[in-house]
């Protein structure tokens, strides 16, 4: 099994406006493909102004095929271009049960 944390940063005060878009346009193609998004957070302390993604996969191969097939979606490239101008930095974290 493997975890994948994914965090976004965004402009300040960006965080209400993607997940009103990420609602609206990419929630739904981004779970049908991906499958079990464990939880999505922002923080409380720290590093504001970030969303951080949790999702879950069987193995490194189930992973890379789903992000494949995401990437190749038209309806997530619309929402990826409705977001861009909100994100300052991406960081992606693959952990594996010890």
């Amino acid at each position: 099994m493997i975890h994948e944390i994914r965090t976004y940063s965004l402009v300040p005060g960006g965080v209400r406006e993607y997940l009103r878009i990420y609602n609206e346009l990419g929630r739904e193609v981004q779970t049908q493909v991906l499958g079990q998004l464990v939880a999505l957070m922002t923080p409380e302390t720290g590093d504001l102004n970030q969303l951080v993604f949790h999702w879950r996969f069987d193995s490194l191969e189930e992973r890379s095929r789903r992000r494949g097939e995401l990437l190749s979606d038209a309806r997530f490239t619309e929402f990826r271009k409705q977001v861009r101008h909100l994100l300052v930095q991406q960081d992606s974290r693959l952990l594996s049960p010890a």
